[in-house]
This record gives structure tokens, C-alpha cells and sequence, in this order.
């Protein structure tokens, strides 16, 4: 089991004893994924491809807060949604209670969760009319790239603890599951990673980071 912690803005978050990293910002858990994932990445997305599924890839599912605060969202406001995570080592389903990230979202939404968490890491599952979920229990390395996406979170823990997924080579990897002018973003920002998304044609936007960072990164596929 991972150790449950309260972060700054009173959202839980899990620390992952293996890797030794929180899944989320200690800052607050809620406003990260808030501020980085829906306020920069599904907003603006759905705004870039109006009329259309939105289909995200997830690096990183762990503990389905970006996935819920996606699904309140799109249900809220009729959008269809097809989600995909991928997630090595998935927490337990009761490390999905621990959380208490049904407080902030409506009980169908996180029962659609809570119920089909674990039928989702089999094959993908119809939550809602509009809106299917897959969770792929792989590393990302394994998973075969399909450009069919329009944005990607990239929520690997960060490259102090897992370096491999910030090479240039993943990223390379993480760019051909975008559609042209798909979205990638990511609470992080570093020379490194802007100047591997700029070699595969990428536009870099620096965008005002979660509490606690002072930026973070969005970049568009070159149509």
C-alpha cells in the first residue's frame, strides 16, 4: 500500500514508498491537476478541436484524479471522451477510497469510476453514452503508438526519480500518439525537454506553473 498524505490545499495525495515521490504536488493535489491538466490541457484542447471526441492519452494514471476531474468535465458539458491511461503498477482499489477524490466530483462520476476501475484494466469500458475509458497495465516503453490522440498528460513522476521516462527517446515515443496539432502537457519544464519537443516540430508555450512551480509546459504538434 502507498502512504495517503494531506497536501497544502487539503486534497490527499499518495507517496509511492518504491519510487519515493508523491503522485501529486504536495503544494495541493487538487489544484495541480486542476491548474496543469484541465485548465491548460483539456480547456484548451477542446477549444483547438471544437465539435470533436476528445481522445487523451495519459502517462501515468496512478490515482484517476486527472481521469475525474476529465470525466466531470466533459459530462458536464456534453463532450464526448475517450480516455486511455497507462499505469505499470495500478494502486489497489482501496487506495482509490483513501483518496477521498469523491468529494470533488459528482457521485455518478465517481462511481463510474470506482465501479469499472478494474474491469477498464482488461478492455476498455462505456462509462457514459459519450465517454469510454481504458487503463493499459504496461510501462509506457511497451505500448504501441497510434496518432490518434489530441492531447496527451504527461504525468510521469519527475525525472529525479524516474529518468528514463524524460529521455529523448520517450519523448519521441510520447510524441507519435499525437494527432497533428495535438496538445502535450506537463507540470515540468526544463532546457531538455523543450528542446526535444522542439526538435520533433513541436510549438513550446512557457505557461505560469501549479503552486509550488514557478512554470510549466504545454507544446502543439506541428500540423
Amino acid at each position: 500500500m502507498n502512504k495517503i498524505i494531506t497536501t497544502a490545499d487539503g486534497s490527499n495525495t499518495l507517496f509511492n514508498e518504491t519510487i519515493g515521490e508523491h503522485y501529486h504536488s504536495t503544494h495541493g493535489a487538487l489544484q495541480e491537476s486542476e491548474h496543469v491538466f484541465i485548465d491548460a490541457g483539456l480547456k484548451h484542447a477542446i477549444a483547438n478541436f471544437p465539435g470533436q471526441q476528445i481522445s487523451i492519452f495519459e502517462v501515468g494514471f496512478g490515482t484517476g484524479l486527472n481521469f475525474l476531474l476529465t470525466l466531470a468535465h466533459c459530462k458536464a458539458n456534453d463532450i464526448e471522451l475517450n480516455y486511455t491511461g497507462v499505469e505499470a503498477f495500478p494502486i489497489a482499489k482501496e487506495e482509490l477510497i483513501l483518496t477521498d477524490y469523491s468529494k470533488y466530483v459528482s457521485s455518478e462520476v465517481w462511481n463510474a469510476l470506482f465501479d469499472n476501475y478494474e474491469s477498464a484494466q482488461e478492455a476498455e469500458v462505456d462509462l457514459f453514452p459519450n465517454q469510454k475509458l481504458r487503463v493499459l497495465k504496461n510501462t509506457f516503453q511497451e505500448v504501441i503508438p497510434s496518432a490518434t490522440h489530441h492531447l496527451m498528460y504527461y504525468d510521469a513522476f519527475s525525472v529525479r526519480h524516474q529518468a528514463e521516462m524524460w529521455t529523448d527517446e520517450m519523448i519521441a515515443h510520447a510524441a507519435n500518439f499525437l494527432l497533428p496539432g495535438g496538445i502535450f502537457v506537463t507540470y515540468a519544464i526544463t532546457g531538455k525537454l523543450k528542446r526535444a519537443l522542439k526538435g520533433l516540430g513541436f510549438t513550446i508555450e512557457k505557461l505560469t506553473g501549479a503552486a509550488g512551480k514557478r512554470e510549466m509546459l504545454r507544446a502543439t504538434k506541428a500540423n
